[in-house]
């Protein structure tokens, strides 16, 4: 049952798809080669990652400043607006006469409540101190008649 060197090759060429199985471990195979390029590889993933997640959290601040950047120039716009209105006179007066119930010299004020405001009223809280049970002057009696017994 030997075989010769050519029939060994013409096996070899007939299935390719067998291949030689090598029983030494990874790092036995591995060339110096391999090695200096798998350290190179990784030095340059460990010198990258740390810019690479700076720039990533940088843009992430720069994203939420401009959100509250526009959420500042619409609150400007809308305060603008608002001092516009109160430069109008005519606004003054409405203001003052809604807000604050003035009414020009001559005229009546006159301020109508609906039930719901009547029951969101609050009654007048005047604290009344609870009288007291025994007067004062018969608690400084009381305890002068005790310190004159003992």
């Amino acid at each position: 049952m030997s075989t010769t060197k050519s029939e060994r090759a013409g096996n070899r060429r007939r299935s390719p798809h067998l291949s030689v199985v090598d029983d030494r471990p990874l790092w036995s195979r591995l060339t110096s080669r391999a090695v200096v390029l798998l350290l190179v590889a990784a030095a340059l993933v460990m010198s990258l990652a740390f810019p690479i997640r700076e720039y990533v959290a940088q843009r992430a601040e720069i994203s939420a400043l401009q959100n509250d950047l526009a959420t500042y120039q619409d609150r400007v716009a809308d305060l603008k607006e608002q001092q516009q209105q109160w430069g109008d006179p005519a606004y003054v007066e409405q203001q003052a006469r809604d807000r604050l119930h003035y009414v020009f010299p001559g005229e009546t004020g006159l301020v109508l409540l609906s039930p719901d405001d009547m029951k969101k009223a609050r009654k007048a809280e005047v604290p009344v101190a609870a009288p007291p049970e025994v007067a004062w002057y018969d608690t400084l009696w009381s305890s002068v008649a005790a310190a004159d017994s003992e």
